[in-house]
């Protein structure tokens, strides 16, 4: 199988060592930029092009498509025009995204959008302790997400890259890449409360901070804390039932008490595979697994856990979200 990675930054870096790591096949990169083609030549031993015809030339079997998320769904619609297999890295912008869905429908391809916090072993756990009813009917959660933004990419200037623009801003995009776990283990929300806003120095148009309340189809009430100005990289999670208490520290794992037991279990975090330059807490491991379900339904040997149609349902929670912020109204959520 052949592999083209687009755009060959950060997250397309990272996806060329998950390929290498799975030994998946042949792989080549496609970036506009030079010295990031020189890199991936250089680290890993393949070819790269300047020029996206000519990467699409060369027959590839399948795009990863790692640019800034503007981008994401242009070269996705590039990828199904061309009956290729993709995968996408997590989105923020929909656009696009309705004729995209429509066309794949079309075709017998593979479209996978990221859903990589399905595949960290806590959120795992998590969802196992929720579905077996250990801490019995759920009842409210409360849950913190943040990092300080110029230590995403500590080796460049955050003006530099997308999380610094309003529409594809850090925070913006760290809001539905949390809403994609949330929803899998506690089902769709029904009513989303939030307020938004710069607060920071940090040198970018975006909105760092985002506090939001949301009651689920179900009747759960939580509150979702998004920034990036901690600066201390935090995920910390604590949801209550009627017998029980799940709390998840990253990086530590998973403690749960049973009124039953009258105890707390403790699941703690294997250690993996951390890449200098990211926090410690940034494992490879839930990436490889996330190319390798993508990998393994392109063979048609497991379904890959996520849809586009999913996708533009956790977008759409996002802009309720900011649609409250802005109006100063509980938003009711519909799905188009």
């Amino acid at each position: 199988m052949k592999f083209l990675v687009v755009g060959l930054g950060s997250m397309g870096k990272r996806r060329i060592r998950n390929l290498q790591h799975l030994k998946a096949g042949e792989i080549v990169g496609f970036d506009i930029r030079e010295d990031r083609r020189k890199e991936a030549e250089e680290r890993y031993s393949i070819k790269t092009f300047g020029k996206f015809e000519e990467a699409m030339r060369s027959s590839p079997d399948a795009l990863i498509i790692s640019t800034p998320p503007d981008l994401h769904i242009k070269y996705a619609l590039v990828a199904a025009k061309n009956n290729k297999h993709f995968f996408m890295e997590a989105n923020v912008v929909d656009h696009g995204m309705t004729e995209l869905i429509d066309l794949c429908r079309k075709k017998a391809i593979v479209a996978a959008p990221s859903c990589l916090m399905r595949f960290i072993p806590s959120v795992k756990k998590i969802k196992e302790i929720v579905d077996r009813g250990t801490i019995g009917k759920i009842l409210s959660f409360t849950y913190h997400s943040g990092q300080y933004l110029p230590d995403w990419h500590p080796w460049e200037d955050i003006r530099e890259y997308y999380v610094s623009k309003r529409e594809t801003g850090g925070g913006r995009e760290i809001v539905p890449f949390e809403f994609v776990w949330l929803t899998w283990v506690l089902g769709e929300v029904d009513t989303i409360s939030c307020f938004k806003g710069k607060l920071s120095n940090l040198e970018a148009d975006i909105d760092d901070v985002y506090q939001i309340l949301m009651k689920f189809q179900s009747g759960v009430l939580g509150h979702m804390l998004v920034d990036v100005v901690s600066r201390t990289a935090d995920r910390s999670f604590k949801m209550f039932g009627e017998d029980g208490v799940i709390f998840w520290d990253w990086g530590a794992g998973v403690n749960v008490y049973t009124s039953k037991d009258q105890k707390w279990t403790s699941y703690p975090e294997k250690a993996g595979t951390t890449v200098e330059g990211y926090v410690e807490k940034i494992k490879e491991e839930p990436y490889i697994e996330e190319m390798d379900f993508f990998i393994k339904a392109i063979k048609k040997e497991k379904k890959y856990p996520y849809t586009l149609e999913e996708d533009k349902r956790i977008l759409e929670l996002l802009y309720a979200c900011e649609k409250s912020s802005d109006s100063h109204t509980f938003m009711k959520v519909t799905h188009s």
